[in-house]
């Protein structure tokens, strides 16, 4: 999807899906492959944009407007893929994203009411219009997902909203990748154990790079 040389590849999906965890492990086999990986997190990834991270995703913060969220989220995005994204792929690197375009899509676009069309013509300002050339959605019940959010000890701002808030963003998602008509989008069941879930991406990211 993107016209550089390199390969982008995005983590999807709700609260506790694990995306952290199986990105250390996709790092580690993509090095045993011999590939020049950087790996990222949205928002964050620079110095100006985890300032922006802390900002946006603060449990203090609660009274932040969405507006204001829209566009904290579009400004971090814009930062790291001036600075490492855009030249990273130019360089011919696999870059491996914790969220990033669809993210803005499902939590803004559909579920905060923005609208789509509204996200992605921010997105496409703030990639230079790129694309994944792979989205994998770790897809897990609200139930399950937040649990494992709570059990880590690590709870922001997003994942203190209501239940119904989550339904709808797993929702949202799911409906993302079946309309997708790029063939990007894979639906991982990241219910499974970390192995399962692993091994079930790596067979399919090994078939795309041709390792």
């Amino acid at each position: 999807m993107t016209e550089n040389k390199g390969f982008l590849i995005t983590l999807e999906g709700g609260e506790g899906g694990g995306k952290t965890t199986q990105i250390v492990r996709l790092q580690n086999r993509l090095h045993k492959a011999g590939k020049d990986i950087v790996v990222l997190r949205e928002p964050g990834g620079t110095v100006i944009s985890e300032q922006i991270r802390e900002v946006v995703l603060s449990a203090k913060n609660v009274g932040i407007s969405f507006t204001t969220e829209v566009l904290l989220f579009q400004a971090a995005r814009a930062q790291i893929y001036r600075e490492i994204v855009l030249p990273s792929l130019e360089a011919g690197k696999v870059v491996v994203m914790d969220r990033s375009r669809d993210s803005s899509v499902v939590y803004q676009g559909m579920v905060r009411g923005f609208g789509v069309d509204m996200i992605e013509k921010l997105n496409e300002i703030s990639t230079k219009n790129t694309y994944p050339d792979l989205t994998f959605l770790l897809d897990i019940s609200v139930d399950k997902g937040l649990k494992r959010r709570e059990d880590s000890g690590s709870v922001n701002r997003i994942d203190m909203e209501a239940t119904n808030f989550h339904t709808k963003v797993r929702e949202a998602y799911l409906k993302l990748a079946k309309e997708d008509q790029s063939d990007r989008w894979q639906v991982i069941d990241a219910s499974k154990t970390i192995e399962e879930v692993e091994n079930s991406m790596w067979e399919i990211i090994s078939k795309k790079l041709g390792i």
